[in-house]
């Protein structure tokens, strides 16, 4: 018994000589087991066990710390102080960087007015902005009534007006949608002057920034002054003075009350507001304008009842914005006018007599449902005439200028320069027979191959078998470099066989610039809307264009090859009383027909097509095209009379000569023509279209009693034998080799 430790009876506690705890329940209040204490002893460095909700630690147990740290206010401080010294910051870097006089400045694009050559408007283009205005110069009516409707605190606030923002704020939402702002006087300012109109919190938050700005370093009439020079009042006007001058013809010095307030109803939705489109309108937010002036004092009822709406003295579309000239010449007419205040006057070379004519000439063109395109210059490049389409109100799209189309047999003039270039003549002999390259055999029009012919030959006949020949034998790349000399930019592929026969897609501006070349003699030469352009260009704009003037052989030749085309073989309805010169074009399946040419001081350029690129019947560059060429050339000549005044030079070969009956006929005709041509583009619209008629039935003259010693194209004579054929080609062109040879020694002697 001694020395041995009684047996603890059954279920008692064990003595262990630690101290003792509370036995944990079977299952926790907070729901843990009961192995998961949290006030059981933890080894030293442990984190504290979690501390549940609703749980109570024994007396004199551990306090587990908070799950979360409150944000100091010392925290808090330095945050509002970093915020400000950013804040002053942003002031000073704007201070120091963003113009004080943005808002006075002149607009970048001042609106222009495009004239003719004469001074005859044509369109007017852009917005208006005139010269700032001075508070003391207005009436005190004026400033009134923009701060009465706008801004009714604006002589008290700092930028922001915590009173409007709530009270716009309420009737928004009392109305479920946006029906007033909240924005200042200066806060409409720093979003015109300095940032845009995007509906985003950080523009939002730039502009209050802009807005203390301009509050801190200018007066209330300073912000009033920026704020009235530049606001938008529709119309294309900016700035009161642009607005006063525009709506009521006078300046803002002389502002009524009753038109005060109209211009102060406009700023809140000017484009919808402005009198010449919704004059209803305009009126009704006048009279909200006077019932706040009322209010602040500025305006008494007595006066509002008796003011009178005011007089409205512009109207709406007098001129229209664009025209397929004025679309063309507008960037030219930007980088001439500069930034000014007002509207700038633009003289262009358009000639308003010959774009009437021009207009007139395509709308009586039995075009179906293609349509056409024309474009008349000098040969120095002055545009004088331009129309890109049937209708520029149903379709602006220029397919002069814009439609890149392939030319057909028209580009074959840069072939046969290159040809020429190579020292060849046009009397010299090329193989229409058929070839093969790689593949691809190229065919004539007509499906006739006449073996050896001359160049002349080929050229009036618009041989495709022979161009492709003169393209292998020059080079391909040669073709390309004369295309390019003479003004074409258009991607060109010179590893494509067909490029001679016109495949690749340019347009007519350029095409009929390239024969522009060959009538001045020099190339090349850039069609332009402006006089004396080159006059105002710097020296280094010279120096990176190569350019040149043809040989007087090389011309010659040249001139040569297009007269046969226009007299002798395919564009012969384009033919006139007047040396005419020029090459008919025909895409494949009759999709695009072009003639371009030159006669007198003009080179014109037509095309006639579909937009959509498809067929038309029987459309070929000799047919409609040419006479489309001829109706307004002629009459260009007789009003323009450039016929007289300079002639490009005639080609060595003399043009055969017609029975003198079949030769005064002819003149009689091209003279009734021309006639006719000016009555329908000056005359009243049932004179115009008598002279219509008369013109077509001269057409039919004309082509009933066509000389028969001209050879008409190949299309045109198929039941003859090619014997005959070579015939009478082979004794043509031994009489123009004895004349030409003849006009070689007067040349040189």
């Amino acid at each position: 018994m001694f020395g041995r430790t009684p047996k603890p009876a059954a279920g008692a506690p064990l003595d262990t000589g630690a101290p003792a705890y509370p036995a944990p329940p079977a299952a926790a209040p907070w729901g843990h087991a009961p192995f998961d204490d949290p006030f059981a002893p933890r080894a030293p460095g442990a984190p504290p066990p979690d501390y549940q909700a609703g749980s109570v630690p024994p007396a004199g147990g551990p306090v587990p710390p908070p799950r979360r740290r409150r944000l100091s206010w010392r925290v808090v401080k330095r945050i509002l102080f970093w915020s400000f010294l950013l804040f002053l910051a942003l002031v000073a870097w704007l201070a120091f960087t963003a113009p004080l006089g943005r808002a006075l400045e002149p607009l970048p694009t001042p609106a222009l007015l495009i004239t003719d050559a004469s001074g005859g408007p044509i369109a007017r283009r852009g917005a208006t902005k005139l010269a700032p205005v001075e508070i003391a110069d207005l009436p005190a009516h004026v400033p009134a009534a923009f701060i009465a409707i706008e801004d009714r605190r604006f002589r008290s606030h700092l930028g922001l007006d915590p009173i409007g923002i709530a009270r716009a704020m309420w009737r928004n939402l009392s109305a479920g949608s946006m029906r007033e702002g909240g924005s200042t006087i200066t806060q409409q300012l720093a979003k015109t002057a300095f940032l845009t109109s995007d509906r985003t919190f950080g523009r939002k938050a730039r502009e209050l920034l802009i807005a203390f700005w301009l509050e801190a370093w200018l007066s209330k009439d300073e912000i009033l002054e920026r704020y009235l020079s530049s606001i938008y009042f529709g119309d294309g006007t900016y700035g009161i003075r642009a607005a006063s001058e525009h709506y009521f013809g006078h300046a803002p010095e002389k502002l009524t009350k009753a038109e005060a307030a109209m211009l102060a109803g406009l700023v809140k939705a000017p484009s919808r507001l402005a009198p010449t489109k919704n004059l209803k309108g305009a009126r009704a937010r006048a009279e909200l304008v006077e019932a706040a002036m009322v209010r602040d004092g500025a305006l008494t009822a007595a006066e509002a009842r008796r003011l009178r709406a005011p007089r409205i003295v512009s109207k709406a579309g007098a001129l229209p914005t664009g025209t397929y000239f004025a679309d063309w010449v507008l960037p030219q007419a930007q980088a001439a006018a500069g930034a000014d205040y007002g509207e700038q006057r633009v003289r262009t070379t358009l000639d308003g007599r010959l774009q009437r004519l021009a207009v007139r000439t395509i709308s009586n063109a039995p075009l179906g449902q293609a349509q056409a395109a024309l474009v008349a210059m000098r040969p120095d490049g002055q545009v004088v005439a331009m129309v890109g389409g049937r209708s520029y109100k149903s379709s602006p799209f220029n397919r002069a200028t814009q439609a890149r189309r392939q030319p057909g047999s028209t580009f074959k003039l840069f072939a046969y320069l290159a040809a020429l270039r190579e020292g060849m003549d046009p009397d010299d002999p090329v193989e229409d027979r058929p070839i093969t390259i790689d593949g691809w055999s190229p065919k004539n029009n007509d499906g006739r191959y006449r073996g050896e012919i001359t160049l002349r030959q080929a050229f009036a006949a618009s041989s495709n078998v022979a161009a492709v020949r003169l393209a292998q034998a020059v080079g391909q790349g040669a073709v390309v470099r004369a295309a390019r000399d003479l003004g074409v930019r258009s991607p060109l592929n010179a590893e494509r066989a067909s490029l001679p026969l016109g495949t690749s897609s340019v347009t007519l501006l350029e095409m009929t610039s390239a024969y522009a070349s060959v009538a001045a003699g020099r190339w090349p030469v850039r069609a332009r809307g402006l006089p004396d352009v080159a006059a105002e260009r710097p020296w280094y704009d010279f120096t990176g264009a190569r350019s040149g003037s043809f040989g007087r052989n090389t011309l010659a030749e040249l001139q040569d090859l297009l007269w046969s085309a226009a007299n002798e073989g395919t564009g012969r309805a384009a033919r006139l009383s007047v040396p005419t010169f020029g090459k008919t074009g025909t895409t494949q399946d009759n999709r695009d027909a072009l003639f371009i040419g030159f006669a007198g001081d003009l080179v014109v350029g037509v095309w006639v097509g579909r937009d959509d690129n498809g067929p038309v019947k029987g459309l070929t560059g000799g047919g409609l095209p040419a006479r489309i060429w001829r109706d307004f050339t002629a009459g260009a000549l007789r009003v323009d009379g450039a016929g007289t005044r300079r002639a490009p030079p005639r080609r060595a070969v003399e043009q055969p000569a017609a029975p003198a009956n079949a030769e005064a006929l002819d003149e009689v005709v091209e003279a009734a023509a021309a006639v006719a041509a000016t009555v329908a583009a000056e005359a009243a619209p049932e004179v115009a279209d008598a002279a219509g008629r008369v013109r077509e039935a001269l057409e039919e003259i004309d082509a009933a009693t066509a000389p028969p010693s001209s050879p008409p194209a190949e299309e045109d004579r198929p039941g003859r034998g090619r014997d005959e054929v070579d015939r009478e080609r082979g004794r043509g062109t031994e009489e123009r080799r004895n004349g030409r040879d003849e006009g070689r020694g007067r040349e040189g002697g």
